[in-house]
């Protein structure tokens, strides 16, 4: 069962909650997909059995169609946001690195249906997330730069300054219609270079000059 880690490889106290998710917050990525870019925050939520750690094996259910990647920066919530909330970044107890699994055919056709997503989105072992390092507001101001690899390709570059709506504004958008509590994870959107995963991929994340996280493809056990 997942539990929330900080990168010394030690459990954490608070509980494992939703992951808020942000759709299209790269102008390049909703480009890439053929999507209108947004004028507000596109948000859908994974529940905590959605949620499983980025580790030495990433294990996906071939049954349920092809998977694609999204990375992405990942905020845990250390304190309650709520709509009367006034600084939403102090209350941001750690960061760290997701993907954001994706059926991206059975998506295409549910959006084309106008269904909600969440078959395609919200899935068991949907949000592979690495530990998290503890983080305040004077660095989550000052901007995060993170990468993802396959098999040793860089796929993914991400900059927050290069984010639609900052962090701040995410967090305020959110709290207007969920609550977040502390345990609750914000994956704030991936930027452009999204692809299909195989068995056997290598996949690396890496926040900033940080640990590089390593993982392998494999199918997933009935």
């Amino acid at each position: 069962m997942y539990r929330h880690k900080w990168e010394s490889d030690v459990n954490m106290a608070l509980p494992v909650g939703k992951a808020v998710c942000v759709g299209r917050n790269y102008v390049a990525h909703a480009k890439e997909l053929n999507n209108p870019v947004p004028k507000a925050p596109l948000l859908f939520i994974k529940p905590s059995s959605a949620l499983c750690d980025f580790g030495p094996e990433t294990a996906i259910n071939l049954s349920l169609g092809e998977h694609h990647y999204e990375a992405e920066l990942v905020l845990l919530v250390g304190e309650k946001i709520d709509r009367s909330c006034t600084d939403p970044l102090n209350r941001i107890a750690g960061v760290g690195l997701g993907l954001d699994l994706t059926l991206r055919a059975l998506q295409a056709e549910l959006k084309q249906k106008g269904h909600p997503w969440e078959t395609a989105k919200a899935f068991d072992a949907s949000g592979c997330i690495t530990p998290f390092i503890p983080v305040n507001k004077e660095m989550l101001e000052s901007g995060l730069t993170y990468q993802f690899w396959q098999n040793d390709t860089l796929k993914q570059r991400g900059d927050s300054a290069h984010m639609i709506f900052n962090m701040a504004r995410l967090l305020t958008d959110i709290a207007k219609f969920f609550t977040l509590y502390p345990g609750d994870i914000v994956m704030t959107g991936t930027p452009e270079g999204v692809g299909a995963l195989s068995i056997d991929d290598d996949l690396k994340l890496q926040l900033g000059q940080g640990t590089v996280y390593r993982s392998k493809v494999v199918k997933q056990s009935s």
